[in-house]
């Protein structure tokens, strides 16, 4: 183990997340996957990705340290055939060895949008259906979890620490510092296959109703729930109890 992940003691003793972003400030994205995995356990420990434009380059470096780390994937009934496509694709280039699709329940379907028309008439409520309880559903047996998110996204991503408190559990960012030519550079690098959405000015790809092409000079997100004031889908900004 290398010396910023030695810092993170094990579960018996886990420092609180301030202390934690304190030591890993610094650190590389693989040194805060092998610290997370060394201070709650592979048992513990999922990654949580969306398959997106970006998705492959942190799953390259999670499966590097350890390949068998749970990925919990939101299949929300409403995803781009193109992107369960490439979920299949990255788990067989990468070796991933515990991919979770998890989807909301039909019950709450049935019952909150039986006409599917949510994601137009109240997005945030098909977010919560979709993405946020099956989410929280999906991680209750684990302890800390891993995410993709990265400062340079901006609006509610610019300041996000390494380390955070995420209510029931810990949230290691390990893209938190990394830049735009850090993410290529490991596209390149690693010859990893690209989202076969992104060649068509998809920057961005969420749920299919709610994604669009990004336009030059737009940020990249720019293309999630276009004229809406909606930036996020609720899982990073709730309390994942």
């Amino acid at each position: 183990m290398n010396a910023v992940a030695s810092q993170v003691s094990s579960v018996s003793g886990l420092p609180s997340a301030e202390e934690q972003d304190r030591a890993l400030r610094d650190a590389s994205p693989s040194e805060v996957i092998a610290a997370a995995l060394k201070a709650v356990g592979r048992e513990k420990l999922a990654l949580v990705s969306s398959f997106g434009t970006e998705s492959a380059t942190l799953l390259k470096v999670m499966a590097d340290v350890d390949p068998a780390i749970p990925v919990v994937f939101l299949d929300t009934g409403w995803l781009f055939e193109e992107t369960l496509a490439y979920r299949d694709t990255l788990i067989a280039t990468l070796g991933l060895k515990d991919v979770r699709s998890i989807k909301p329940l039909e019950e709450t379907l049935s019952r909150e949008d039986p006409d599917r028309d949510l994601w137009f008439s109240d997005p945030d409520a098909c977010c919560r259906i979709r993405k946020v309880e099956p989410l929280a559903r999906a991680l209750k047996p684990f302890s800390a979890w891993l995410n993709g998110r990265k400062r340079f996204q901006g609006n509610a991503r610019a300041d996000i620490p390494v380390v955070e408190d995420d209510g029931a559990r810990l949230k290691f960012n390990p893209f938190a510092n990394v830049s735009r030519e850090e993410i290529e550079a490991i596209f390149v690098r690693a010859k990893l296959p690209r989202h076969p959405l992104a060649a068509s000015g998809f920057l961005s790809v969420g749920c299919m109703p709610c994604t669009s092409r990004t336009a030059a000079g737009e940020d990249e997100r720019a293309g999630r729930w276009r004229g809406r004031a909606k930036t996020e889908c609720g899982i990073h900004t709730m309390k994942i109890s």
